[in-house]
């Protein structure tokens, strides 16, 4: 799906990059790939990581606390962020002789989960799981017809049409807003509008419940300012959208900083807590 011939090769129509993938290549996601001139999601039932989690750890704070969702993930990511926490699948494409699942297949774990640990659904995390929407749009609607919840955990950089497309899909959306300025978007590859004007389309679809993740990065997005103008933005969007400030360790390619101050993520909580409604600090555990 979301491609279009250009030339004998595909061009991809899934985020505002547009890859055009020559024959053999992947897109800059690294979970599509040319084939003789169509497009193919590489990543389609790729298994890297397949775990039961609490619900808080997606984190989703209030859809369905304290039970736990079958998390699934796979590979690819259509951002780089230079401190990305899942770079070892999120930046790789899948290996060779990767364990694929099918959607059927997925259910049965899902279903048998559900049985013996009160199992809620499943949760397409870990990587950037819009790069392989086809297999969210296959899935979904056989844990739906089962009575299982579908959450999605998302970067939302994808085209308006692609996210549209998959937002009836979800139950419950949590939606990584890496920072609120243009020059940080750039350093990860992506652009802030993108992600805005998806944020707001799950804010205002009714079967979607959203909370917003926003990971503090020191000397990047850690200043009191970005984060009024981040909250103030949410709050016009919705003040109950519940928002999680949480700590950064070092990771990938940027090991020269040391975690986020403790300090800096309750400050910033409290800013944010001027316009919202729910505010919840993470990761502030030792490393």
């Amino acid at each position: 799906m979301y491609y279009e011939s250009e030339g004998g090769a595909p061009r991809c129509l899934l985020c505002p990059r547009h890859c055009l993938i020559p024959d053999g290549e992947s897109g800059f996601c690294r979970a599509r790939i040319s084939k003789e001139g169509r497009l193919y999601a590489s990543g389609y039932g790729a298994a890297a990581g397949l775990a039961l989690d609490p619900i808080e750890k997606k984190p989703l704070y209030r859809f369905r606390p304290g039970s736990v969702i079958l998390s699934y993930g796979t590979y690819g990511c259509n951002m780089r962020c230079p401190w990305c926490q899942n770079h070892s699948i999120s930046q790789t494409p899948p290996p060779p002789r990767t364990p694929h699942i099918a959607p059927h297949e997925l259910l049965r774990q899902a279903v048998s989960t559900a049985a013996g640990q009160n199992n809620i659904g499943i949760a397409f995390t870990y990587n950037e799981p819009l790069t392989s929407p086809e297999f969210i749009i296959d899935t979904a609607p056989l844990l739906r017809e089962a009575g299982l919840s579908t959450v999605i955990v998302t970067n939302a950089a994808i085209c308006e049409g692609p996210f549209n497309d998959i937002l009836p899909h979800a139950d419950a959306m949590n939606i990584d807003l890496k920072g609120f300025t243009d020059g940080l978007y750039d350093k990860c590859g992506a652009q802030l509008e993108t992600v805005k004007r998806n944020l707001r389309a799950a804010a205002k679809h009714s079967g979607c419940h959203l909370e917003v993740t926003t990971l503090i990065v020191p000397g990047e997005n850690d200043s009191e300012a970005t984060m009024e103008a981040e909250a103030e933005w949410l709050a016009e969007t919705d003040p109950d959208i519940p928002l999680h400030i949480t700590r950064f360790f070092p990771r990938w390619k940027t090991t020269d900083k040391e975690p986020t101050p403790r300090e800096t993520i309750e400050a910033l909580a409290r800013v944010a807590r001027r316009h919202l409604t729910h505010v919840y600090t993470g990761n502030i555990q030792p490393a």
